[in-house]
């Protein structure tokens, strides 16, 4: 079996099956997804990201593999629910978690539901012509980036007295952006977007002295020495490193933006990969001191997703041999530990020896997104 024949197995015979029919909430409309093992629906309450998250999933096989009709449809059922019951009348911000039918139970701080609707409508603009899902798209982009980047609007996590800026929102405006010009064409503003997000990533968050991706720093760049400020993810800053590479790739591969991505890449694989035990450390400190958060060591499904893409991105656009060989690394370890035969699809958190800590396939931070991206993304990459 190729490598593209083994992502197109796992993809449409693994995962999928697992996740579609029994999502799909004939009731109350939208997805349910907080599934156990076996597909028994632990909980009914749903996640806001997992409607577009999951709808913009569906959409992209619907563009890019085959368009089945049912794919439209259940994508468009996520859709319909996040407009009709996710969107906070009183601001127009959308809501983080809610029960089955529609009824609010939390809203965060931050504004990442409206990115995930964001590239689920433009998704379904360039899959139905539809101009109204196009000026949804951007809408919510501008409600994203307008709260994540207008000083004062957000409101503080934590008092005056620390000021911090985090890679996050840079590294998710940076992927919606190309999502918008992908599905919606040439976009000034968005390209506009998409540089700032790239100089503040450069210029704040990677540190060359020390070869890591800080999550969060000073306003100037600096690294505040406590534990917040030293906290690394390595999966996360491996996923903005193939945001980069996708940047890269679209401006006829860029030199600097693949020498810039790689770093992140090699920088956090040394520093997240588990030497003894395999897989990827959920968090390390910068200095080596030791982590404050007792999940540190824990493997969690999706840096594993986003390491797979990575480094056979990286392999493809360098032809470097050493990518394939951490691709191959990761895949092999992942695979065999997050992976069940009985069921399909990944568990999602993992003991550092490998062994699953619950039977849990499903969450409100785990949905059809991030494995089936990384399956779907690996196959195209191992077709080229």
């Amino acid at each position: 079996m190729t490598l593209a024949e083994f992502y197109h197995d796992q993809l449409f015979n693994d995962c999928l099956p697992f996740w579609f029919p029994r999502s799909i909430d004939t009731e109350h409309g939208g997805f349910l997804h907080c599934f156990d093992g076996d597909g028994t629906l632990v909980d009914n309450d749903k996640s806001v990201w997992v409607q577009g998250r999951m709808s913009w999933m569906l959409l992209t096989l619907y563009l890019e593999y085959e368009r089945r009709p049912e794919w439209l449809a259940w994508a468009e059922n996520g859709l319909r629910f996040l407009e009709e019951k996710c969107i906070d009348p009183e601001d127009g911000r959308m809501f983080f978690h809610v029960m089955q039918d529609g009824t609010p139970v939390r809203k965060r701080r931050y504004a990442y539901s409206e990115s995930f609707a964001a590239i689920a409508w433009a998704a379904h603009a360039a899959a139905t012509g539809d101009r109204d899902s196009a000026e949804k798209a951007r809408h919510w982009f501008d409600h994203f980036v307008n709260w994540n980047f207008t000083p004062g609007l957000m409101p503080p996590k934590f008092t005056g007295s620390r000021p911090m800026e985090a890679i996050g929102p840079r590294m998710i405006g940076l992927v919606t952006a190309q999502e918008l010009i992908k599905h919606l064409g040439p976009d000034e503003a968005l390209n506009g977007w998409i540089d700032r997000f790239l100089d503040d990533i450069r210029r704040l968050f990677v540190k060359p002295s020390l070869k890591v991706v800080m999550e969060l720093v000073e306003p100037d760049g600096s690294i505040s020495d406590h534990f917040d400020g030293r906290t690394l993810n390595p999966g996360h800053s491996i996923e903005a490193a193939w945001f980069i590479l996708e940047e890269a790739r679209r401006r006829d591969n860029d030199p600097e933006l693949i020498r810039m991505a790689c770093d992140m890449i090699d920088w956090m694989w040394e520093r997240g990969w588990d030497t003894e035990y395999g897989g990827l450390f959920y968090f390390r400190d910068a200095h080596g001191k030791p982590v404050q958060e007792y999940w540190h060591d824990m493997k969690f499904w999706w840096p594993h997703d986003e390491t797979l893409i990575a480094t056979l991105m990286a392999h493809r656009m360098t032809g470097e041999s050493r990518y394939l060989v951490m691709h191959e690394k990761c895949r092999e370890w992942s695979f065999k530990h997050f992976g069940d035969p009985a069921h399909g699809e990944w568990y999602g958190y993992l003991r550092r020896d490998g062994v699953p800590t619950s039977t849990l396939k499903g969450s409100l931070w785990k949905s059809f997104f991030h494995h089936p991206r990384a399956l779907w993304l690996c196959r195209q990459l191992s077709s080229e």
